[in-house]
């Protein structure tokens, strides 16, 4: 028989009773303590993380550029009609060919090579061939640092879409602006440091500026081009002296019931928010309202007065929130329906293009005139490129093609009016210093003085990046 201390009868089996945290102590030879350890950090992080998510810190690296400004391009834009020239495209024109990977699938397929619709022509000082399908690019194209040699994991829009997003073609992550934003935290309280100017959701929806197990304040704040971009805004009181009376006892009331629950993180996260909601409706409406800016100014963005929709209208915004501190604009400019997924005709790609072209020419010009453009970081990306041929002959449009695309990238810290990378003389695959989407993430950071490697968040157990356990920063492309 045993006794405890006081010298009871006790069984076998109540002695052996103890608690969830001395079993996970005891268990497995002590990995039960290490389970343990691994939880009470993730709760000792998520804890500190929303004292004040969005206060801003400083990156651990020189930092080239404070602010980015991305525009995506939905639905997969032809590389071989945009910025890479292929001469022999034109010249083999309906020839045929092997290649051993199609849409994903590998083989031998034998397909009917297709030129493209456009001419290239050489733009700026540096001469880096633009096609005409942007004509307004090529003429800032000595400000850009062109990759030719882009590649990522999937043929699919929706996985290549959250690829070029949140590093992940299988799963919802962070994405890339919510990383960004845990990172450095916010310039300006009053408005959130991650914002999305999109007409239409695309590929794979909110997901592409979800924070996912990031804290929710770095999760993007969707702006809808339009007479009302950000609904219920706008106070409901009479007078903002009233609203102000009202927030007061607000405050004063939380703050009582935050006394009263010390250590409470969450709970100051939350009033945090409702502060940044009133900063909100001072300052959103008034960086959206554009009566003020020039005729000049609005003909640079081929904007009309009072016009508040278009691609034109959200670089102006973006340009807008940038000078007031938003860390992380995306401007996508057409949803999942009606975009560059050009597999019946090329021709689409027409309206398309100039729907964007003058307003990023016109973003350009705009920031270095105003001399932000030495802090401002402006990407400029789809999700893939598209076929250099097609299975049937005479076919006017082009399949998905995630083997090489091209992107580009400007501003602060990137190396100006040159071309980085090759794809090989038909444009089907990376011919020299491919740059894969992990490798594209982690340069961005870089120049931002994030280390792709350092920031990280532990969730489930494990430490997570943008860039997974891959990418190098390319710093052949940065200055």
């Amino acid at each position: 028989m045993l006794k405890n201390r006081k010298g009871e009868v006790e069984s076998p089996l109540t002695r052996r009773a103890i608690s969830r945290r001395g079993m996970l102590q005891r268990s497995a030879g002590g990995f039960g303590a290490l389970a343990l350890s691994s939880m009470l950090a993730e709760e000792g992080q998520a804890n500190s993380t929303t004292a004040d998510p969005l206060a801003p810190r400083k990156p651990p690296l020189v930092a080239k550029a404070k602010r980015v400004i991305f525009l995506f391009m939905t639905g997969g834009v032809s590389h071989v009609d945009s910025f890479d020239p292929k001469p022999k495209l034109f010249s083999d024109h309906g020839k045929t060919i092997t290649v051993d990977n199609f849409q994903g699938k590998l083989g031998e397929f034998s397909m009917y090579l297709k030129r493209p619709d456009w001419g290239f022509q050489r733009g700026g000082k540096s001469g880096i061939e633009v096609s005409d399908l942007f004509p307004h690019m090529r003429d800032i194209v000595d400000d850009l640092c062109v990759i030719r040699s882009m590649s990522t994991d999937h043929t699919n829009h929706y996985e290549s879409t959250l690829g070029m997003h949140c590093g992940s073609w299988t799963f919802a992550r962070p994405s890339i602006g919510s990383w960004v934003s845990y990172g450095l935290g916010t310039e300006n309280r009053n408005l959130p440091s991650f914002m999305v100017i999109a007409p239409y959701a695309p590929y794979a929806g909110n997901q592409t500026w979800g924070s996912d197990f990031l804290p929710g304040a770095h999760q993007g704040t969707h702006i809808l081009p339009g007479t009302n971009p950000i609904p219920d805004i706008r106070p409901l009181v009479a007078n903002s002296r009233l609203q102000e009376l009202e927030l007061e006892i607000l405050q004063r009331s939380n703050r009582r019931h935050l006394d009263e629950h010390a250590g409470d993180q969450a709970l100051e996260a939350r009033i945090r928010s409702f502060e940044t909601a009133f900063g909100m409706q001072q300052e959103a409406p008034e960086a959206m309202d554009l009566s003020g800016e020039t005729a000049e100014t609005l003909k640079m963005y081929g904007l009309e007065p009072g016009q508040t929709t278009g691609f034109g209208w959200q670089c102006l915004v973006a340009r807008r929130l940038a000078e007031r501190g938003v860390r992380f604009i995306e401007l996508i400019d057409v949803g999942s329906s009606n975009n560059w997924d050009a597999h019946g005709d090329m021709a689409t790609h027409g309206p398309l293009a100039k729907n964007v072209d003058l307003p990023i020419a016109g973003l350009m010009k705009d920031l270095k005139l105003r001399g932000m453009l030495d802090d401002t970081l402006v990407v400029w990306t789809t999700e893939f490129g598209r076929t250099p041929y097609n299975a049937a002959e005479g076919h006017t449009g082009r399949e998905h093609h995630h083997q090489v695309f091209s992107s580009w990238i400007a501003g602060a810290g990137v190396n100006s009016g040159m071309v980085y990378g090759s794809s090989d003389e038909l444009g089907v695959g990376v011919a020299e210093n491919k740059v894969h989407v992990h490798d594209f993430h982690a340069t961005l950071l870089y120049l931002l003085g994030l280390d792709h490697e350092q920031l990280t968040f532990r969730h489930a157990g494990r430490d997570y990046r943008l860039t997974d356990v891959h990418g190098r920063v390319v710093k052949e492309i940065t200055t």
